[in-house]
């Protein structure tokens, strides 16, 4: 629901703050005051085409702010969320459009920076405007499969669900008989892709492992020479252990005859401990790096091979592996032939006549549906001065290309506006005081169904008078008890049934004309109504007349 609409500086409007509730409200106002400079504002909000035009002479910039109240599962969050723009819950959705002197504009959604078509998207959940030159909305046929399902109450995820099964299948098999035709195309080359992988037996990490083996195998060659020499020093009969063993010996038979010499004693069986121990692990280190030439050729091959067949591959060493099972289940596609092949075709096939019995079947809701809507329309068109008239809801098949997530039904709102004229699309036929009417009479008819929270009519009561714009105003009173109505009129009768009325004036300080708004009260608004009755001149007559309209 529209809650508030701020305007700055568009047209002739200087600045407007307007707050709006539910219900009916109405606008009126003497012919070139501006009505519609409102209607233009809230469009521009809501994504309409930029104009510099609209920007107040003397200006910089316009500027038009909307405010609307969501409940928690309103469509326009859903759009939202998609833009990547957050509001919380129970918080307005304000929307802001700035237009510059030269044509540019920016927009925001409660202060995050969005585009003109996010704004547009948003509007169309959000507001219905049905005007002398609307084409959205009912006149939309685009929109007329939807409507209809709302009035149906039709259950349409089935069928969604049942295009997404087929389409996915299709897919499968599209991709499936692509790959097919590819691979056969390249069996040669892959048999013998394939040979040369599976003879080399590549194994993931094993570059690395043999790049490691190879430098510790060349490091050891380096070293092989101070190995061996330090091996001499420390082994043989004149090596350092042999020196050291031959010492303690010696000193062992003696050291009983001074402390001092046990202390030594003790000293050199450490030192040949030590000894012996880098002993061994020299011996290690020697194994560690033993260098066998004809192991380092092998790994140097391997290595070079690896390379070589990744390189020719375009892959890394180590995706060898992978590639060899990747062009193994190629060549199996193919050895397998048109096996698979047929399998998706019958998968297809069923999801296609799982598709074709859901939509059959919403087909069915649809036509009587619209049988119920052509009758609910009907009673609505006489009371509207529209009693030679004719509604009907064209329900038909599309072809098959044409089949989709809604089903496979064209449905299309038409009129004949006199007896034994042909029915034609309603924008097409009617003029325009009998397009809002039409609308007006489809609006009620599917009233229960929603659509847009806040509804605007420009003017459906052009060209008639009396009892028939009586009837309007009971209809739209009607439509207000379940959306939020805002109608701009030039009919007392509408306007009397308001529950609030506005009412729009263009003055002139004689150099600068300014629209300005306000609500009316009880006394102005009799005052408003008797002129409309009247005209320029209010009479007493006129007064007793707006009373009556206003206690109807």
């Amino acid at each position: 629901m529209l809650t508030r609409l701020a305007i700055r500086d568009v047209v002739l409007i200087e600045a407007l703050d307007l707050d709006f509730g539910a219900g009916l409200a109405t606008l009126t106002g003497e012919t070139g005051a501006g009505k519609s400079i409102l209607l233009v504002s809230l469009g521009l909000a809501l994504g309409a085409r930029a104009d510099a035009g609209l920007v107040r002479s003397g200006a910089a910039q316009a500027s038009v702010s909307a405010s609307f109240d969501l409940p928690a599962d309103h469509p326009a969050r859903a759009i939202l969320d998609e833009g990547g723009l957050e509001i919380e819950p129970g918080e307005p959705l304000v929307i802001r459009r700035q237009l510059r002197g030269d044509g540019g504009s920016r927009a925001f959604v409660n202060d995050q920076p969005a585009s003109a078509g996010l704004l547009r998207a948003l509007g169309g959940t959000l507001v219905e405007i049905h005007g002398q030159h609307d084409d959205r909305g009912l006149l939309n046929p685009r929109g007329h499969r939807a409507l209809l399902d709302a009035f149906a109450r039709s259950r349409t995820a089935p069928v969604a669900a049942a295009h997404a099964r087929w389409k996915t299948s299709e897919e499968a098999l599209a991709q499936a008989e692509a790959e097919l035709e590819g691979a056969a195309r390249d069996r040669e080359w892959l048999e013998h892709a394939v040979a040369e992988l599976r003879k080399a037996a590549p194994e993931p990490g094993e570059e690395a492992s043999l790049a490691e083996a190879r430098a510790d195998m060349q490091k050891g060659a380096r070293l092989a020479d101070e190995l061996a020499a330090v091996s001499a020093h420390l082994d043989g009969s004149e090596g350092a252990l042999a020196q050291l063993r031959q010492a303690t010996r010696r000193l062992d038979r003696i050291a009983s005859e001074d402390e001092r010499l046990a202390e030594v004693l003790a000293a050199l069986d450490r030192a040949l401990v030590e000894a012996s121990e880098a002993e061994d692990r020299l011996a290690a280190a020697g194994d560690a790096f033993a260098f066998d030439p004809a192991r380092l050729e092998a790994i140097e091959t391997r290595l070079f091979d690896l390379r070589a067949l990744a390189r020719k591959h375009r892959v890394e060493p180590d995706d060898l592996a992978a590639l060899a099972e990747d062009l193994a289940a190629r060549l199996d596609r193919i050895e397998a032939g048109g096996a698979g092949i047929a399998g998706l075709r019958r998968e297809v096939a069923l999801a296609r006549e799982e598709y074709r019995e859901a939509a059959e079947a919403l087909s069915a809701t649809r036509m009587a549906a619209a049988a119920r809507l052509d009758a609910a329309v009907a009673a609505e068109l006489a009371p509207l001065k529209l009693d030679a008239a004719r509604f009907r809801t064209v329900v038909e098949p599309l072809p098959e290309a044409q089949w989709g997530p809604a089903g496979r039904d064209r449905v299309e709102f038409e009129i004949a506006t006199n007896p034994g004229a042909p029915f034609a699309p309603m924008m097409k036929i009617a003029s325009g005081g009998e397009l809002s009417r039409f609308i007006l009479a489809l609006k009620v008819a599917l009233a229960e169904e929603g659509g847009a929270g806040t509804m605007i009519f420009d003017e459906v009561d052009r060209g008639v008078g009396g009892a028939v714009a009586s009837a309007i105003g009971e209809r739209l009173a009607r439509l207000a008890g379940a959306t939020q109505l805002l109608v701009v009129t030039h009919s007392p009768q509408v306007a009397a049934r308001a529950d609030r009325h506005w009412l729009i004036e263009k003055r002139s300080d004689g150099l600068v004309a300014r629209t300005g708004v306000h609500v009316l009260g009880a006394a102005e608004r009799r005052e408003e109504i008797a002129r409309m009755l009247s005209g320029a001149e209010i009479t007493d007559e006129a007064r007793a007349q707006a009373d009556r309209l206003l206690a109807a």
